[in-house]
């Protein structure tokens, strides 16, 4: 879920069946809980800095299947 932006690491979340506006405001409510900046584009929540275990838990807070890349 992780990946570098000019040095800088980003929790990405992808792969949601969410209509566009569903998807923004659940990336509003990640940044909160996170404490964080970030960004919506082309269906993908980009939330600024190494937050994995803490989106995963508020997506399955949230009734989400989720799970970190690569496990």
């Amino acid at each position: 879920m992780t990946k570098g932006r000019g040095g800088k690491s980003v929790t990405i979340v992808k792969g949601l069946a969410l209509d566009p506006l569903a998807l923004a405001l659940l990336g509003k409510q990640l940044r909160t809980a996170c404490g964080s900046g970030g960004t919506v584009k082309d269906g993908v929540i980009e939330v600024q800095g190494d937050h994995c275990e803490r989106i995963i838990e508020a997506l399955r807070k949230d009734g989400h299947s989720a799970k970190r890349a690569g496990d």
